[in-house]
């Protein structure tokens, strides 16, 4: 999600949630299953994901740059916190806006707010950043909650029942040609009870990496009116976007079963350069 010098974008894939979010490694994984794209400059310096500390809770990529360093795009921490932030398509963003990164990285450390309170804190600060679409979940023992807002839909955090969610660069599941497809996708592979979690992750890495353009495309068309040439919306039709010095370049998957074992995958690219991935694994239990 060439890019528009004017803004950059972050997409949160598709994802399914039982007694609270999106489905897993089958029906092993029935709290959450999360697959994520990070579309970005190439050159935009950043940290693949990791433990921030040796004795850290907290684990995502990290922002690194200058004046956005320590933000990030998602994460979650061993409490079962977790958040992804999107951006918002459009053609004229403020360049003195607060980064949105900190939003991420604030909840992950905060001790006070549950999900809902913290995206109702946020809504009333949205002036201060540029569109943007933000998930919140936290998985304990007894319930799982996962809340939505969007600075440019409506004015309240909603709460999102138990069920398959899809989001990009417009309100949470905007019927956008990409969005649709990739929707479709994910649940078959999600449905496929034969699926080892190896297997399951290997398969939505397979969602996240389709290049096939969507276009045209006239809903995300119009969105990206203002400050994005017809080249530019067309590569961004795409699930996995990929243009000469902008595109997707991390992927993510986040598995959490009944048993609160959490399965975290990142793929990312290296040296700016589309064949040249590094992938990870981290595996670790909540404490809820």
């Amino acid at each position: 999600m060439g890019m528009p010098p004017l803004n950059s974008h972050r997409k949160c894939g598709v994802g399914r949630y039982k007694s609270a979010i999106k489905q897993l490694c089958a029906a092993e994984y029935n709290r959450l299953i999360l697959a994520a794209n990070r579309d970005e400059f190439y050159n935009r310096p950043s940290k693949v994901a990791d433990f921030w500390g040796p004795n850290s809770e907290v684990l995502s990529g990290l922002d690194l740059e200058l004046g956005k360093e320590g933000g990030s795009w998602l994460g979650i921490n061993k409490s079962g916190k977790l958040a992804a932030i999107t951006n918002y398509l459009e053609g004229r963003p403020n360049p003195e806006a607060h980064g949105r990164g900190f939003i991420v990285s604030n909840y992950l450390v905060d001790k006070e707010l549950d999900s809902y309170s913290y995206l109702k804190k946020i809504s009333s600060e949205s002036h201060l950043y540029n569109g943007f679409n933000l998930l919140t979940a936290e998985f304990k023992a007894k319930q799982d909650r996962v809340c939505y807002y969007g600075n440019r839909g409506s004015t309240e955090p909603i709460h999102l029942k138990p069920g398959i969610y899809s989001l990009s660069n417009s309100l949470l599941d905007t019927p956008w040609k990409k969005l649709l497809r990739g929707k479709r996708h994910f649940t078959s592979v999600v449905n496929n009870q034969s699926l080892s979690c190896e297997g399951l992750v290997q398969e939505l890495l397979g969602v996240l990496n389709n290049e096939e353009l969507n276009c045209p495309d006239p809903a995300q068309e119009s969105q990206a009116e203002g400050g994005y040439s017809k080249s530019l919306v067309q590569a961004l039709s795409a699930v996995c976007v990929r243009s000469p010095k902008y595109g997707t370049r991390t992927n993510t998957i986040i598995l959490i079963d009944a048993e609160s074992n959490v399965t975290f995958t990142e793929r990312t690219m290296l040296d700016c350069d589309t064949n040249n991935w590094h992938s990870s694994s981290f595996r670790f239990k909540l404490h809820t």
